[in-house]
């Protein structure tokens, strides 16, 4: 069993009962009502009740014992280093589309993490595979009720499955769905597609598979999300693994859509959706946006372009004045993926008068890809496309680029760093609110 450290706190939140003690950042939990918390699952689980012991660290290093009286559920108002008191539960498995491998060497440390941890699937909708958990954790899901899980099956078949994770207890993934089957426990599943591997009747067959526990009033399988592989410049050259052609993306579509047909008629759901990359891939139009239901694989890129014109749209109806003033000038980088499926975007942003939005879409030659998501696209990419060019006053920058919210691109160039070298302010932006109050602030600045 590893370390249980104390949760150091990060922030306070104002008014909460957490301030009016007097926490402050850099203090740390040890204990509540005895119990060292392992994690943030344990955190929120023994804080719900009325009455907390906490065994408190201060950041002078002094231990302190405090009573506290609250409703129960109320939230102290702390938030933490990370999620995880006790180290991360790594990965075991060696899978060849891996990205962890498929980066360049020499970067900060956290980028080589390999985290295949319940824990973070539980509480941030992470994947993990399930190959390495030992019996009291599966204990600990069952008592907890962690549910959803968010899981890596790739296929079903246990040969192939071996095969991509490189790992002999990667076969055991019918038997693990059933254990969630049966204790009313629920998984969204993905299937990364890696052609010649895993793709044609395998792949039907582990849709068929996974669809055959969509059924009873809490599904065992929620959603599926069938997503291409993606390889980079820096993969291991021998991988085995081949590039998604569009050939290829076309094929898979249409083999997926005629399975979820037959889903739609037995189940009453699609069960399976593919992301938007095939659809970019092949070049063909993305689905409307009435197939996609609840969006549930929508963090993976399942739906999110659809689901983000239709907000944009809900979005500038309300917010977008008719002129700003004075006139600005500003440049939005997107990955050339969605370049096409903006342009509704562009030309509603660029109709305010005094605005213009130049839309730069880019592929990114730091990963050596064609086609790129923007939540790829690194620091070196915009230096390569952007520099030397009028920027207007600003860079829209899709937060989806940097690393956990961190003011830092996946290839560590820093956001100042490249403000500095392309001599313009760089304004991050998190989703569609977000990107209208930017473009239409009354002043730009840092």
């Amino acid at each position: 069993m590893s370390t249980i450290h104390p949760a150091r706190i990060t922030k306070v939140s104002p008014d909460s009962i957490a301030a009016e003690i007097g926490f402050e950042a850099g203090d740390a939990i040890v204990a509540i009502n005895g119990t060292r918390p392992r994690d943030l699952i344990d955190y929120q689980f023994l804080c719900a009740d009325e009455v907390l012991e906490l065994e408190v660290l201060d950041a002078a290093g002094k231990t302190h014992s405090l009573e506290i009286e609250k409703d129960y559920d109320e939230d102290l108002g702390l938030e933490f280093e990370t999620a995880l008191f006790d180290g991360l539960i790594q990965c075991n498995n060696r899978c060849p589309f891996c990205f962890i491998d498929q980066q360049p060497p020499g970067k900060r440390t956290s980028l080589y993490l390999k985290d295949d941890d319940y824990r973070l699937s539980f509480l941030y909708g992470s994947y993990l595979t399930l190959t390495n958990l030992p019996e009291r954790e599966w204990q600990r899901i069952e008592q907890m009720r962690l549910s959803p899980l968010y899981v890596s099956v790739h296929a079903t078949e246990p040969e192939i499955r071996i095969r991509l994770l490189k790992n002999q207890r990667a076969g055991q993934i019918l038997q693990q769905i059933k254990w969630f089957q049966e204790r009313r426990l629920q998984i969204h599943a993905q299937v990364v597609v890696c052609p010649g591997i895993n793709d044609g009747e395998h792949l039907e067959q582990t849709l068929r598979d996974l669809a055959s526990f969509y059924t009873g009033e809490v599904p065992a399988v929620a959603s599926v999300a069938v997503v291409p592989v993606g390889l980079t410049r820096f993969r291991p050259s021998e991988d085995e693994l081949i590039p998604v052609t569009k050939e290829k993306a076309k094929k898979v579509i249409s083999q997926v859509r005629s399975l979820t047909r037959q889903f739609r008629q037995q189940f009453g759901s699609s069960v399976a959706w593919l992301a938007d990359e095939w659809f970019l891939i092949a070049g063909e139009e993305l689905p409307s946006e009435s197939e996609y239901e609840e969006y549930p694989q929508i963090d993976n890129g399942v739906g999110s372009i659809q689901l983000f014109i239709r907000q944009f749209a809900a979005a500038a109806a309300e917010l977008l004045p008719p002129k700003v003033y004075p006139q600005r000038k500003l440049t939005w980088v997107v990955g050339n993926a969605v370049e096409t499926a903006f342009q509704p975007i562009l030309k509603r942003l660029n109709s305010v008068e005094g605005l213009e939005v130049n839309m730069q879409a880019l592929c990114s030659d730091y990963w050596g890809q064609s086609i790129t998501v923007t939540g790829l696209l690194t620091g070196h990419d915009l230096l390569l496309n952007l520099q030397g060019q009028d920027l207007g006053e600003a860079i829209l920058l899709p937060n989806v680029m940097l690393k956990h919210d961190e003011l830092i691109f996946l290839d560590d160039i820093s956001i100042e760093d490249l403000a500095h070298k392309l001599n313009t302010k760089i304004l991050p932006v998190a989703g569609v609110e977000d990107l209208i109050n930017t473009c239409i602030a009354h002043s730009l600045s840092n």
